[in-house]
């Protein structure tokens, strides 16, 4: 049995109240471990270690914490293997993804945020007339709270405290109680970079026991937040009262708007991979399928044999396309959704069943379906399902596909396909999301920023975004 442990002020502690809980694989539903179910005197012990860590940190150098940032980054591309299996056991995803994507981007989060604190300037404002120089200083928050979801565990981990740590603050981090593994290992990595004792802290547990210390907590002065848009709802009601800075990266229902000029067989293709990647479990994939009638018919067909193609297998298996499902309880919210597009009138085109994969018959699979539907008011396309579930449906003309996808409380990403320059860009100027692809998907620069709108989240995270979040501006005012 693997046994996780709490990393607090550079050591490896048991629970202050000795409480557990057991860590699932997703692959065959077996109990592989135990982690921390920490309470708010596991969170306190954070927090102090933390706060005294804080003055110190926040008067490194810039030079000083780019190396270590880059250290840690090269200790993970050194370590990506073990990352890599770690990472696709805890959460049921193809082993191939977790190598080639999840640590790689974990690696890459800390080397970018070393490099970009050294670049990331001040303002000055002279005050012409009235002998006045203004300028203005970004200075730490202190101590933040970071909690990451089980989706890409170690990929959106790093993705908050990177730019934490860079920026000068000391922290409380919360992975997911699903998907622990991860951050756990990486205490080892940052105690080999030397990064500082108390300058991260990870606390594992539930959310609403361990979470909810740490938003509630008085000392936690930001919170930045990757999950559920009820979960963000009611981190956003307890930290708001507490004047606490919010970042809050929330779900996603994304519209993929396939055009008849588009350049079909790259639409094709990418198409499988923003449906299914990661089985679905990404809040940047387009499970909402709108497609241009006149080409309707000819995407359903080549569409539905290309998912057909694809394999559902043991994580750890090379020619695995599809894994498992991150856990029980999740699959059984998945397969619930094929009963509610049949009363609602959808057509299974293909999938939606449960798996059984030989050997391991516990395991959480389930196949990628995709459903057709007539109405966009049904609740396979306005809820947000994070399985390998996608509806499909035609629209005729850039009107009627505008308002179809704009007809959701979510607005994180959207993706458009045409060769159509005006029109790429009128859509991009009216679709309300706060990521929109071209003729590609999942693109991604790091400095740009990435965040949603409407019931998708508050805030921006990524590039300098992420850096003003996790400082304060203020402004000191010369005269002369």
């Amino acid at each position: 049995m693997n046994k996780v442990l709490n990393y607090i002020n550079g050591q490896f502690v048991d629970p202050v109240n000795d409480n557990w809980l057991d860590n699932y694989s997703p692959a065959d539903g077996d109990i592989y471990g135990h982690i921390p179910d920490s309470s708010k005197e596991d969170v306190a012990q954070a927090y102090l270690a933390a706060k005294e860590a804080f003055p110190a940190w926040s008067q490194t150098t810039l030079e000083a914490r780019s190396r270590l940032l880059i250290k840690i980054s090269e200790l993970l591309e050194a370590n990506l293997e073990r990352f890599a299996e770690a990472e696709s056991k805890d959460n049921g995803k193809p082993i191939s993804l977790a190598r080639s994507v999840d640590i790689p981007r974990a690696a890459s989060n800390f080397r970018f945020f070393g490099n970009a604190i050294t670049q990331f300037a001040s303002e000055s404002h002279e005050s012409v007339g009235q002998h006045a120089m203004n300028f203005t200083l970004r200075q730490p928050i202190g101590v933040v709270g970071c909690i990451s979801p089980w989706n890409l565990p170690l990929y959106l981990f790093t993705w908050k405290i990177a730019p934490a740590i860079a920026a000068g603050n000391c922290i409380v981090a919360k992975p997911s109680e699903v998907t622990p593994m991860t951050a756990f290992l990486l205490g080892d990595i940052c105690t080999e970079a030397g990064l500082p004792k108390g300058v991260l802290n990870i606390v594992h547990g539930s959310g609403h026991t361990t979470g909810q210390a740490i938003i509630e907590h008085p000392g936690i002065k930001a919170i930045s937040f990757t999950g559920g848009t009820t979960t963000g709802a009611h981190i956003a009601k307890t930290a708001a009262p507490m004047f606490k800075k919010l970042s809050l990266e929330l779900g996603g229902k994304n519209p993929n708007i396939i055009f008849s000029d588009c350049d079909y067989d790259a639409m094709l293709e990418t198409t499988v991979r923003s449906s299914f990647a990661n089985q679905g479990q990404i809040c940047l994939c387009g499970s909402r399928i709108f497609v241009e009638a006149s080409i309707y018919d000819r995407f359903k067909t080549d569409f539905v044999e290309k998912v057909k193609q694809l394999k559902v297998g043991h994580p750890s298996a090379p020619d695995t396309d599809i894994g498992a499902l991150v856990s029980k309880s999740h699959l059984e919210k998945v397969a619930g959704y094929i009963d509610i597009a049949g009363n609602e009138g959808g057509t299974l085109l293909c999938g939606g069943h449960k798996v059984t994969v030989d050997g391991y018959e516990n395991g959480y699979y389930f196949e990628p379906t995709i459903i057709e539907i007539d109405s966009n008011d049904c609740r396979v396309n306005q809820e947000e399902i994070f399985g390998p579930i996608v509806t499909i449906m035609p629209f005729e003309g850039e009107k009627e596909a505008l308002k179809m996808a704009n007809a959701v409380k979510y607005g994180l990403s959207a993706t458009i396909w045409t060769n159509n320059l005006k029109r790429a860009m009128s859509m991009s100027n009216q679709l309300q999301a706060g990521i929109i692809w071209i003729n590609t998907w999942m693109l991604r620069d790091l400095r740009t920023p990435f965040g949603g709108v409407k019931a998708s989240g508050v805030g921006r995270e990524g590039g300098f975004e992420a850096l003003r979040f996790f400082t304060q501006a203020k402004n000191v005012c010369i005269k002369y």
